[in-house]
This record gives structure tokens, sequence and C-alpha cells, in this order.
């Protein structure tokens, strides 16, 4: 039986595959007509899996061409000399490899040729492929470049222009195509910060899985164990995890794997919430690059907070070093109108979490002096959450901590009122036996924390005041998205900034609908009576 995999590289006869063929048609017409495609994305989106397919297919059509795949990856670090003579080697190798799948050998001249060739530099190199061309017979030569981020500094200026002659050379050129693939783009490979030599490049975007293609890989594993999963459950993964492959994976992984569910029975939306909350809170490779590479530096905490607390966002420009940052590391993405998006709801939880100082230093003062059982106070008898009662404690925890909310370490003032109100909500639900997770509707301007809890759905809005106009709007939009989910109430918490705020609370209703709200002062600057002494 087959697998779902997340450790790196597919194949169809071990384990379950997103054919992908559309993508895939277009990148081998593209090799087919000899462009010079570079492709760079984030890290685990499945690039080396798709370039091994399309020159398997592109070795399938037998018609003339000559697919090469090699990986910088062990280049990183080596100098000049040691590039090219490595280089030179892997070629050999992987030449003589794709005629031996072919079932055939080389030619003498071309045995002789690899013999006693020699790459040294970057002139050398395109005497190399230059000969080669005229030994290969008709066939067209096509090399793909994975971790082409591994290149050497010093080498990687020179084998550009290289590439670039080549291709301007003409249409019997070799290589007649070239693939290049990695993390960084080209400007970002600061190589001597001059104009880029590669500008003949036709750029290629590996998107992450639709909710087709989710339905495509998950439904391979129906039709081969025959175990269902229930359509909420298809689409409840795609929306968490916006097709990001290693992430649709896992969760498949946990669901028909470690949770031990009889295979007589159908995923349910109760499994997905505990394989979501396992996915949460565990540790695996892809979160882990995520968070090191978000922490990399303090001013991306403030701009993704903007992202995701204001309706206009930040402008998608990769002129800007930060969005670049986190464009490459798949963290943001661009929306249809030109602004960012964090990618999916999984990462926006985890980079809450990140920055969620570990102790706030305000615990203490999250329940009023008179409560008695902690935070089990807000559950009624029958053990449903008394969610109104919960936030208006929060609403008050606020007014009774005044300025020392300002004092909360490591956290930008701006959003203080987010980090607690999700520090609250984190510790009220794991002491009760909750789970707890993000909604992001459109990677932007509002935060959806969705509990669950006794079998009922809880959902809390959460913005920064952008205006009335805007403030009233966001009641009905949380309306719709709470009928949406088959709930009743939805909770909206708006954290108002100005100099001069009112707190607000307020119960409106929508076709039936509750939505209570609240709009909660929060301090901008320290009171004069505890300004620090100069």
């Amino acid at each position: 039986m087959r697998w779902f995999e997340t450790r790196g590289p597919v194949y169809p006869e071990d384990n379950y595959v997103v054919a992908r063929a559309e993508e895939l048609a277009d990148f081998v017409d593209r090799l087919e007509k000899g462009r010079y495609i570079v492709l760079f994305a984030p890290r685990q989106t499945g690039k080396t899996t798709f370039f091994r397919n399309a020159l398997d297919a592109l070795e399938g059509k037998r018609n003339g061409y000559f697919p090469v795949q090699l990986n910088f990856e062990r280049y990183v670090d080596v100098s000049l000399s040691d590039f090219y003579n490595y280089l030179y080697d892997d070629l050999c190798i992987k030449i003589e490899n794709v005629y031996e799948k072919q079932g055939s050998k080389p030619s003498e001249d071309i045995t002789y040729f690899l013999d006693n060739a020699e790459i040294t530099d970057h002139v050398t190199m395109g005497e190399f492929f230059n000969q080669l061309g005229g030994l290969l017979e008709k066939q067209r030569f096509v090399m793909i470049i994975d971790e082409f981020d591994a290149t050497p500094p010093s080498a990687l200026r020179g084998f550009l222009h290289s590439l670039r002659q080549i291709y301007l050379s003409g249409k019997d050129r070799c290589p007649y195509s070239v693939g290049i693939v990695g993390v960084k783009n080209i400007p970002q490979l600061n190589y001597d910060r001059s104009i880029s030599p590669f500008n003949i490049q036709d750029e290629f975007k590996l998107p992450n899985f639709t909710l087709e293609q989710v339905q495509e890989l998950l439904f391979q594993y129906t039709d081969e164990v025959g175990q269902p999963f229930v359509p909420e459950v298809v689409a409840s993964i795609h929306k968490q995890t916006a097709g990001q492959p290693v992430l649709v994976n896992r969760f498949a992984q946990i669901l028909t794997e470690e949770m031990d569910i009889p295979k007589s029975e159908p995923i349910t939306m109760d499994h997905f919430t505990n394989a979501h909350v396992k996915l949460l809170r565990e540790r695996n490779t892809n979160i882990d690059h995520l968070i090191t590479n978000v922490r990399r530096d303090r001013r991306f905490e403030t701009l993704l907070m903007k992202i995701a607390s204001y309706d206009e966002s930040v402008e998608f420009s990769l002129y800007n070093e930060l969005v670049s940052e986190l464009a490459t590391y798949g963290v943001i993405a661009e929306g249809a109108d030109g602004r960012c998006e964090i990618v999916n709801p999984i990462y926006h939880y985890c980079i809450m979490q990140a920055f969620k100082p570990a102790v706030n230093g305000l615990e203490q003062d999250y329940l009023p002096e008179d409560t008695h059982d902690g935070f089990q106070d807000y559950l009624t008898p029958d053990g449903h959450i008394q969610m109104e009662a919960l936030l208006d404690n929060f609403r008050d925890f606020i007014a009774r901590v005044g300025f020392k909310i300002l004092q909360v370490l490591e956290t930008p003032q701006e959003y203080v009122g987010q980090h607690l109100l999700f520090a609250y909500l984190s510790q009220f639900v794991q002491i009760v036996g909750g789970t707890m997770y993000l909604e992001v509707q459109t990677g932007r301007g509002r935060l959806d924390i969705l509990i669950l809890h006794n079998h009922q759905k809880y959902i809390v809005e959460t913005k920064i005041w952008g205006g009335d106009t805007r403030y009233q709007a966001g009641k009905a939009q949380l309306a719709a998205y709470v009928s949406s989910e088959k709930a009743v109430e939805g909770y909206y918490v708006v954290f108002d900034h100005r100099k001069a705020p009112e707190p607000l609370v307020e119960t409106d209703t929508f076709e039936g609908l509750t939505i209570r709200s609240y709009v909660i002062p929060v301090l901008q600057e320290l009171p004069s009576s505890v300004q620090p002494q100069s």
C-alpha cells in the first residue's frame, strides 16, 4: 500500500502523488521551445519532484531530447576551481546515466570527449557545452539545476554570463533549454550588486495545490483503502493549508497512519480537529523552517502583524526588502488586489505563537480577585463556555492592568492587545480542555479565532480600529462568517489605539445571528506619574 510522504521527493509507485498535469504540460512546452526558465519557490513545495517528472515526460517523448538534472547543493562554500571540477564530474556521470536509462551507449567520440575534456571556469564551461552539442547527433541537451542558491558567489556571475551567451548563440545551442530552481531569486543572490546578467529568463511559478488537487491526492487513498474522507474534511484541509504540499500530506499522514481510525469508518470533522491540534502542537521541518525564518529579523513581526491587522495591509512589492524576504520564505504572498497576505491559517497561528512572549508578566491579572475556580468559572454546569462572560473579563483585565500592557517585553505596542487576547484565550482553552485555531479569511485584516469545546464552536474575530465605517462593516462580515460556519453567535473584539478612545460593548442581531462587539481602548504611552526618572 502506498503512503503520504512529507520528507522528500515522492514516487508514484510508493506514494500518493498529485499529477499536476496542467503545470507539467506548461513547463515541458517551454522546454521544447528552448526557454531558459527560472523557478524560485520556498522549500518543501514539491519542486524537486516536479522537475524530475518534467524531465521524465520530456524523455518519454522520444523526440530528440537529452535531459539531465543536476543538484548544486553540495557545491555550497567550495572554491571557484572546485565548483567547476565538481560540475564537470557531475555532468559526465549524468550524461552516462541518461544513456544507460535510454538503453544505449555513448558513441566513441562522446566517450573520448568526456574522458579528455575539462571545465576550469565559465569560459571552458561554454566550450564544453559547445563541443558536446556537436556530438549529440541531433539530440537537444536540456539541463535542470536544482538548489541553484548553493552556487558559490565567486562562480555565480561568470556562470550566468556563460548561460546567457549560449542562449543568444542561436537555436542549435547547447544546452538547448535550461531550468534553474532554487529558493532565492537571481536578484537576491548577491553576486556583485550589478544588473543581472541573466535577463533572458522565463519565469515559471509552481503554485500550491488547488482544492481539486487536494481531492485528487486524498481520493487516491480512498480508492486503494476504501476509507472515505467526509467532503468537509477535504475542504478544511485545503482551507487551513492553502494547498501547501507538505502540510496537506502531513494532515493526511496523521489522519490515515497515526490516529488509528478504523478503516471501516469515514474520516470526519472530529478526526480533522484532532489531527489539526496535533499538527499545530508538533515540531516538523516545515514549521521549523517557517519559525526560524520569521525570527531572523524583529522587523518581520511588525510587518506581519500589520498585514494581519489592517484591511489595507501592505503593498506587495519585491523591491521592499522585508516583503521580498518573507515571500522568499513562503510566509506571505500577493493577494488579488496587490496587497500582502499571510499564505495560510496554520502559518498565521504558528507566527502568533512564535511572537507571543512565553511569559507576558500579566498572567496573574487575567482573573478578578473574587474568582472561585479560575477559568473553570467560565463554564456552565453542563460544560459549555460562557463566552460573553469570558470576554467581558478580558475587557476588564485590560482596564485593570492599565499601563502595564506597555511593559510586556518584545511586543510592539500597536499589537499588544491582540497578543494578549491570543495568550488569554490560549491559556483558557488549555485549562478547560478545548482546542483553538485560526481561520484567516483573506490572509489579512482580520484574525478569526475558532474555539471548539464540548462539541460547540465559538468564533472570536479581532481587529485594530480603522474607523466607524470599517467597524460596522466588520460586524456584517463576521455575521456572514458565523453563518457559513453554522454557528449562532460571534464575538468581535476591536482594539482602539486612538488618543482618546471610548470603550464600547454592544450586541447586534443579523438575520437571527447574534454579534457581540467590544471596542477596547489600549494605552499608547505611560502616564506621567509612572514615567521613568531621567
